[in-house]
């Protein structure tokens, strides 16, 4: 595969206004996140500028990215996943997600999410899902213009990306409903995420977004927390990614890192999703091994909250017994060494395709969305809140069976990822952790147990 096109290099050149050039395994260079103001949230894959290019395809004729076949491969499609997290004889028993809806909530927009998602499911012969775009605040469903001088935007539209591509990767067969809110603004963002729950949109919420607790409007955190009680009487299930700075979040103006936890990853009601670096034996995606992921990028986001008590179904398994501590459960989200590719076009050249190894925990709650939806269609009804029903398994002889033990690494984060700072983080140990939660899934081995 070609690196980045000279003229995707000079769209990226242009938004130097707003952007940081970062090395990357590949080349090229991507807008870096805008400064972080105080209540405004931050994806989680641009907190840490979770990607990679993988270059620009002018035929239709890629079969592997060479990533793929690498041994270890340090990038994954959706067969490899399916194979690495035991998915496929789900999809093939005809469970994929059909009559159900996953809900993304985002901010902004992307400007080539269309032609993007057909790419995608052209590259892995998936089908075209039912997606709408849903954009609450505007009477006539339009987003705000899209500013690619705006490395906020920017970051909101590959976002966007993956939670809509790998969502739909998983659970092919659902619907997917995308939200967007006016900006990143937690206000904005609560209030399309009411607008999601009050009018019951869907099954299941994935939020890859999140921002210090202590940097989040106390009133707001409040509110949120009664608008999440509501959406499990209601039998929603709801995901957020834990955050790609390990044990830190950016200060409330931006400009350092400090050891917090992820709101609202952080609420109970909601599960947490951290990230882990995936080795697996070959193209086939054959399940190896799995570590915390912790790199000069970024890691897995994790900690103990500053607001919320330690609820109940934690209290076997964790034994801070004052603070409810997060990630639940984990995923692949190491963007340098086992990656998910996405298509993501906005700095591509006109009528071009852009590839790329996209990692961080957005890339883990989107896709634990789609294996509800799996399990929503297999059982006939809502999961809802599954945090209860995980811990259970989690204290269980079905542990073993049920989840990949992530024993090894840490989710420190080092003066590169923290820009200078370096901020202490939590070991991946027996059963749960503050790095990886309880671990990632054997999905046909996990949903029979959450039914």
């Amino acid at each position: 595969m070609r690196t980045m096109t000279s003229s995707a290099r000079a769209l990226a050149a242009r938004a130097g206004a707003v952007a940081l050039a970062m090395p990357m395994l590949l080349g090229g260079a991507v807008p870096a996140s805008a400064p972080v103001l105080a209540h405004a949230m931050t994806p989680a894959i641009g907190s840490g500028a979770q990607y990679e290019p993988l270059g620009t395809a002018e035929d239709m004729g890629i079969v592997h990215f060479g990533c793929q076949l690498a041994s270890p491969p340090t990038c994954y499609g959706p067969d490899q996943i399916y194979d690495a997290y035991n998915i496929k004889s789900v999809l093939e028993a005809g469970f994929t997600g059909t009559g159900r809806t996953i809900v993304i909530i985002d901010a902004f927009q992307s400007p080539t999410l269309l032609t993007d998602l057909a790419r995608f499911d052209f590259l892995w012969n998936l089908p075209a899902p039912t997606l709408k775009v849903i954009v609450p605040w505007s009477p006539t469903n339009t987003p705000t213009p899209f500013d690619p001088l705006d490395g906020s935007q920017v970051n909101w539209s590959a976002e966007i990306s993956i939670d809509v591509e790998w969502a739909h990767a998983i659970a092919p067969g659902a619907a997917i409903d995308l939200v967007l809110a006016k900006s990143a603004a937690d206000a904005d963002m609560l209030s399309v995420t009411k607008y999601a729950i009050d009018r019951n949109l869907g099954d299941v919420i994935s939020q890859s977004f999140g921002e210090a607790e202590r940097c989040a409007d106390p009133q707001l955190i409040q509110q949120e927390h009664a608008l999440f009680g509501e959406a499990s009487d209601k039998g929603i299930t709801l995901f957020a990614s834990s955050g790609d700075q390990g044990a830190a979040q950016q200060t409330c103006d931006g400009s350092s890192f400090s050891s917090s936890a992820s709101t609202p990853a952080s609420d109970p009601d909601v599960t947490a999703v951290g990230g882990t670096r995936l080795t697996t034996a070959g193209t086939n995606g054959a399940y190896q091994s799995e570590s915390a992921w912790s790199t000069g990028l970024g890691a897995t986001g994790g900690g103990f909250s500053a607001i919320y008590r330690r609820p109940g179904y934690q209290a076997p398994l964790q034994d801070n017994n004052k603070q409810r501590g997060v990630p639940d459960v984990a995923f692949d989200g190491d963007a340098t060494n086992s990656g998910v590719i996405t298509v993501w076009s906005v700095l591509a050249a006109p009528n071009k395709f852009m590839y790329w190894r996209f990692g961080g925990t957005s890339a883990g709650s989107p896709q634990w969305a789609g294996i509800v939806a799996l399990a929503d269609q297999k059982g006939g009804q809502r999961l809802g809140a599954i945090n209860k029903s995980v811990y259970h398994i989690g204290k269980s002889e079905a542990y073993g069976a049920a989840f990949h033990d992530v024993t090894a690494g840490d989710s420190g984060c080092n003066v590169v990822a923290c820009k200078g700072v370096f901020v202490q983080g939590f070991t991946a140990t027996p059963g749960w952790d503050a790095a990886t939660g309880l671990g990632t899934p054997d999905v046909a081995h996990l949903i029979p147990l959450l039914l």
